[in-house]
């Protein structure tokens, strides 16, 4: 059974930030148990996933193609049910994909109001919250423009924005950058640090990109190839800020990658 519950929202929490609370009041953000998820009788894509995340952690999660990592994600989130297991999330997550979904037909501010306004905060209070979002990810000059009108760089900080406006303490995010260029990604990077660094957010990130995962992560967690399960954690113990062409960076990166390559080579067999 799923430790998860219904968001019971209230008028001091219209979001339902504390309707899922872990027991005994851990410092663990996120724990799975066992996880086990099956699709039908057919597709077994995790397979007894243990993991503690700390509260104010960042972790990311890289693996093979169809190795469950988005799956893991939704399952946390709740937008999907593990078939076995135990999963327990202290606070309600937010989600942030790989494509924006911004409404085409509202401003950056309206875009990032949205989750307030769907909440019932009132009007004055989620626009002042807008444009403060907005400015946290240095938008705020593009608070009247739709998403055509921005760069693909821009929409993904006006999507990070409005995810940052359920004020939800575990952030889970899919590639968020993955389509992006290698400039602009980091950037972004930059970007998301400092919110987590700010917030005090717990992230949860999935990456196919191992250098990116070095870059951001105080854990790396590989996965296998399907089904699912923890092949190895590694702690990335590296000064912040970080970059791409650090020669630590670049060493935790060929240590992952050459566990990742045996892994899909495995698979592959």
């Amino acid at each position: 059974m799923t430790a998860l519950a219904v968001p019971d929202a209230r008028a001091d929490d219209p979001f339902g930030i504390n309707a899922f609370r872990e027991e005994g009041g851990s410092d663990n953000a996120v724990v799975l148990d066992e996880v086990t998820k099956r699709y039908g009788r057919g597709t077994l894509a995790l397979d007894g996933i243990d993991l503690r995340v700390r509260r104010g952690e960042f972790v990311c999660f890289v693996g093979a193609s169809g190795c469950g990592k988005s799956t893991l994600l939704n399952i946390v989130s709740g937008l999907d049910k593990a078939t076995s297991g135990r999963v327990s999330v202290a606070g309600r997550p937010a989600l942030m994909f790989q494509e924006h979904a911004l409404m085409p037909w509202l401003s950056s501010l309206d875009n990032v109001a949205l989750p307030m306004r769907l909440a019932g905060v009132p009007k004055a209070q989620r626009l002042e919250r807008a444009h403060e979002l907005l400015a946290s990810v240095h938008l705020g000059d593009v608070v009247d423009k739709r998403p055509h009108e921005l760069s693909g760089g821009m929409r993904q900080r006006v999507a990070l924005a409005r995810t940052l406006a359920t004020e939800s303490q575990v952030l889970l995010m899919d590639e968020p950058f993955g389509a992006l260029d290698a400039m602009t990604r980091d950037l972004l990077h930059d970007e998301l640090e400092s919110v987590w660094r700010a917030r005090g957010l717990t992230v949860l990130f999935v990456t196919h990109n191992v250098r990116e995962a070095v870059r951001l992560a105080d854990r790396v967690v590989l996965l296998s190839s399907r089904p699912g399960r923890v092949v190895q954690e590694y702690p990335i113990e590296l000064a912040r800020p970080r970059r791409f062409d650090d020669p630590a960076v670049g060493s935790a990166t060929g240590q992952i990658t050459t566990a990742l390559r045996k892994e899909v080579a495995r698979h592959g067999d």
